[in-house]
């Protein structure tokens, strides 16, 4: 028995059965690439989905991580520190405007400490939001009733939420949807766990004046888009949008677990004292690491890389003209490879096998999203080992078909 078939064994023996068996076991990294337990390495194209920014063992993350926690590991939100005031003042200058941050430990509490933060703003008259189909906000009850997948919603309903579900990028059914009883909107400027998809130039323009002719909220979720993955600090700025709320996490720790929810102008202050909490939210490791992320991007100018590689990689795959490709989406180091067959799965697989970590989204969309210092020369070495990737993944479609 292999050291990764020993893992999985202990792995099923001990813990809950709702992520399966993962088929890989992981032990280090270094840059972008990882090593199992058998010693196999792997070039890492989905980075923790969206998280690891820096890659692995980057010495800034490792450095900021070591020093603080050898410092201050943990203070409540009884007490505050510096590192946490820090972070807020430096997302705070990225956003370009009046805020206030309240930081959590994942995504989804981040949409939950906006769905309170609206609804304390709103008042008593308002009575509904509004979400996409599709959309994904998180797995907590508030977040999930959010969730336009009813795969993933509808065994755990009724929730106590009314929210009503219209396509993303669907102007017209978003302004039928949003009256003044409406509490929110809640939208993603690129719907990732459906596949990468990107709405059209102009929705989110059109959200921000949809809400501001009703009265409503907008929250953007950029927990995926946020942190240089576009290859703006975040995607919203690329339409000059300013939502109301804004949620982020995954990149933002470079692997550690943080959250925030950003509020402008009134909804930066619209808790009270009480109103909301987290035991470990702006938890001083996590907050040194996050400064560590934002400070090397800025500094080591990633965001122009992170333009300059997706639109590579994109023409790459489009150019490879494989049968089973129909079309790549997406913008800067956030992409889905759209397939003519439902053989995602199969190239999860066949890509593992040839040491390449991509992610099967949905059936029929491979999602790519590496850290954001894979280098030229990595992108090509997975492009040009994509074509028989595609050709074994084709072949296990077909014999799925035979069956």
């Amino acid at each position: 028995m292999s050291a990764t078939e020993q893992l999985q064994k202990r792995f099923e023996a001990v813990l809950m059965p709702n992520y399966g068996i993962p088929p890989v076991a992981l032990v280090r990294g270094e840059g972008c690439r990882v090593t199992d337990a058998d010693g196999k390495t792997y070039l890492d194209l989905i980075a923790g989905i969206a998280v690891s920014s820096l890659g692995y063992g980057h010495p800034a993350l490792v450095a900021a991580v070591t020093e603080q926690a050898a410092t201050l590991i943990h203070t409540s939100n009884l007490f505050l520190h510096e590192r946490e005031v820090e972070l807020a003042e430096k997302l705070v200058s990225l956003l370009g405007g009046s805020a206030r941050v309240f930081f959590a430990n994942s995504g989804t509490e981040a949409n939950e400490a906006a769905l309170k933060l609206v609804r304390r703003a709103a008042g008593p008259e308002r009575t509904y939001y509004v979400s996409t189909v599709a959309g994904f906000h998180g797995r907590t009850s508030g977040s999930l009733a959010l969730t336009g997948k009813p795969a993933i919603r509808d065994p755990f309903g009724p929730f106590n939420l009314d929210v009503r579900f219209v396509p993303h990028g669907d102007v017209a059914a978003l302004r039928e949807a949003v009256t003044d009883q409406c509490i929110a909107v809640f939208v993603e400027p690129v719907q990732g766990e459906a596949g990468v998809v990107p709405a059209r130039p102009g929705y989110l323009a059109a959200v921000r004046e949809i809400c501001d002719a009703t009265g409503a909220a907008f929250v953007l979720d950029e927990i995926q888009s946020g942190i240089g993955r576009t290859g703006h600090w975040f995607a919203h700025q690329a339409e000059g949008v300013r939502p109301d709320v804004l949620t982020l996490a995954k990149g933002l720790g470079g692997g550690l677990p943080i959250g925030a929810c950003v509020g402008f102008g009134r909804y930066g202050t619209a808790f009270a004292k009480g109103d909301h909490g987290s035991t470990f939210g702006g938890n001083p490791v996590a907050a040194a690491a996050a400064l560590a992320v934002l400070t090397t991007i800025e500094q080591d100018r990633l965001l122009e890389s992170v333009t300059e590689l997706g639109e590579l990689l994109a023409a790459e795959i489009t150019g490879i003209g494989h049968p089973l490709v129909a079309a790549v989406r997406g913008v800067g180091l956030w992409r889905g490879i759209q397939l003519t067959a439902p053989a995602a799965a199969h190239v999860q697989t066949r890509a593992a096998e040839a040491g390449f970590l991509v992610n099967a989204v949905t059936p029929e969309v491979v999602r790519l999203a590496p850290p954001l210092i894979i280098t030229r020369a990595e992108i090509l070495e997975f492009t040009r080992a994509l074509p028989d990737i595609l050709n074994a993944a084709a072949r296990d479609a077909e014999e799925d078909q035979r069956r």
